[in-house]
């Protein structure tokens, strides 16, 4: 057996064992389909260590053992085109678990890691093309209290409620992902710094009249959000425009909250 059908073989085991995927639809026909492959596997290598050993005084046996042989082969061809269309499938999940592993698990959003990639290219097209780029940090107000006062399965509901406001309210080629806890961080594309200020104070209304309905009596459930917001300097690492994006955010608090700042 090549190496390379060693390889998918290991990688078949793997993904049984992960109970991750006990649930696939694929599973306990992929398993069969391995069982089986194993077992032809053991009988086909049985079959031709005897076939070698007696091949000096059994002619006859040898050349129904050379047919079957032949049998077995086809089978194993057999097996291995199913087994390439398995790997296809598997190379197709793994895609899809590498795409899962960018998105934060409750907002759906960009998480922290996916947000640096995808800086480093935006930020890198910024500057090729000499186009603005904008960088703004939302906090949402006294967001502990939320948890406090209803529940931390009732502040999730809430970021929920808050990051499809942001998706919603954002431009088609802006990015939105969550920052970490109850920050998110915006990337705006060919934006310079007023512009981005002007569409923050309107997310931060639109963010304001936003009824999270977590009371139970039906009584209106509110925030505010301070916003900081920076625009990207040609000769600066992005992460430094984030650092006054930042500044400006605690700025933005220092002065009572529920506004936009904007960066020096």
């Amino acid at each position: 057996m090549s190496a390379r059908d060693e390889a998918l073989l290991a990688e078949v085991a793997a993904l049984l064992q992960d109970d991750a995927h006990g649930d696939h639809p694929l599973h306990e026909a992929l398993r069969r389909l391995y069982h089986h492959y194993l077992a032809q596997r053991e009988r086909l290598e049985r079959m031709i260590a005897i076939a070698d050993g007696f091949q000096q005084g059994a002619q006859e046996d040898l050349h129904a053992t050379r047919q079957q042989l032949e049998r077995q082969q086809r089978r194993q061809r057999k097996l291995s085109r199913i087994a390439d269309r398995f790997q296809d499938f598997l190379l197709e999940r793994n895609q899809e678990l590498e795409d899962a592993s960018g998105l934060d698990p409750l907002t759906g959003l960009f998480n922290r890691r996916r947000l640096d990639e995808q800086l480093v290219t935006l930020v890198s097209r910024a500057i090729r093309h000499d186009r603005p780029l904008s960088l703004a940090i939302i906090d949402i107000d006294h967001f502990k209290s939320i948890n406090d006062r209803y529940g931390h399965a009732a502040g999730d509901r809430a970021l929920v409620a808050l990051a499809g406001a942001l998706t919603n309210t954002l431009r088609g080629d802006d990015l939105c992902g969550r920052w970490g806890g109850e920050e998110f961080l915006v990337v705006l594309p060919d934006t310079r710094l007023d512009q981005a200020e002007s569409l923050l104070v309107r997310l931060g209304e639109r963010l304001r009249h936003l009824d999270l309905a977590l009371d139970d009596a039906h009584r209106p459930t509110t925030v505010t959000a301070s916003i900081g917001v920076a625009e990207h300097r040609p000769a600066e690492a992005y992460q430094d425009t984030i650092r006054r994006a930042d500044q400006a955010l605690l700025s933005a608090k220092g002065e009572g909250r529920d506004r936009t700042r904007r960066a020096s």
